[in-house]
């Protein structure tokens, strides 16, 4: 095996002296003062399945102005007009890069979409410290995710108590077989399959076809990445899948609700009234 630090490996390093500085500035005592004085919780994993009750899918929507892989992928960004019109289009829940290294997001973008929209919102960065838990209820996330690849069991385990102590949901993200039989060990029942493997940045929707049949009953699956148009989230519901978690392919769109609308529309949508 090769010791060259693989895309995950960097950004996680660069997360843990993010983190580190973030520390030196802000106590986790302010945070916890900070998190105990927000409204609870939007409820993501049940406003998912409401969404599913009506419309038959419940997308998770993404605010996020670049990537490592892409580079820039929307110049005119502005997450809280992105909120609304993912909400007119038939969103269930967004998610909110706040990674600004490599994602050029910030704090300030989860807030201004959450107060545009009533949409649950996931804080979507590279949880590596409890302290990034307690943060993401301080900043009024419903949902963090855990990448299980850049965490141990015992990391995995005392941050999902964390959020969950807070009311707030977790989703487990997993790229493969040795990641799934350690993230269905946790409490949460939602389980991201990304198709996109951080280590080598390539997407392929035959991952999510190859985890879905591991999920053992209580579990549910999120399909994320790769996501481009209708056939796709077929494909994913032949297997049973009916979350999805989309970026790229709308906010390549100049008109994301539109864009939503289509989707799921040529999905088969039953209503987005």
């Amino acid at each position: 095996m090769s010791d060259t630090p693989t895309v995950l490996d960097r950004i996680c390093a660069e997360k843990r002296k993010q983190v580190a500085e973030l520390k030196g500035r802000r106590t986790i005592q302010e945070l916890l003062k900070r998190a105990e004085d927000q409204a609870p919780p939007r409820g993501f994993a049940l406003s998912m399945e409401h969404q599913i009750d009506k419309i038959g899918y419940g997308i998770i929507a993404e605010i996020k102005k670049a990537s490592p892989s892409a580079g820039v992928i929307r110049p005119n960004f502005q997450p809280a007009q992105l909120a609304r019109a993912y909400q007119r289009g038939g969103a269930a829940c967004l998610s909110v890069l706040t990674d600004q290294r490599f994602f050029q997001g910030s704090d300030a973008d989860l807030g201004a979409a959450r107060s545009a929209c009533d949409l649950p919102v996931l804080r979507k960065d590279f949880m590596i410290d409890p302290y990034q838990i307690v943060e993401a209820r301080a900043l009024g996330a419903d949902c963090v995710l855990l990448i299980v690849a850049a965490l141990t069991d015992a990391e995995l385990e005392q941050m999902e108590g964390i959020a969950l102590g807070y009311g707030m949901d977790v989703i487990l993200e997993v790229h493969d077989e040795a990641e799934m039989a350690r993230a269905v060990k946790l409490k949460s029942p939602l389980i991201g399959i990304n198709n996109r493997d951080l280590k080598i940045m390539k997407t392929d929707l035959a991952t999510s076809e190859r985890l879905v049949p591991l999920l053992p009953e209580g579990k549910i699956a999120i399909s994320e990445s790769g996501l481009e148009g209708p056939g796709d989230l077929k494909r994913m519901a032949a297997l049973g899948v009916r979350r999805f978690l989309i970026g790229e392919a709308l906010m390549r769109r100049t008109d994301v609700e539109q864009a939503l609308k289509v989707l799921l529309a040529g999905a088969g949508a039953t209503s987005l009234a």
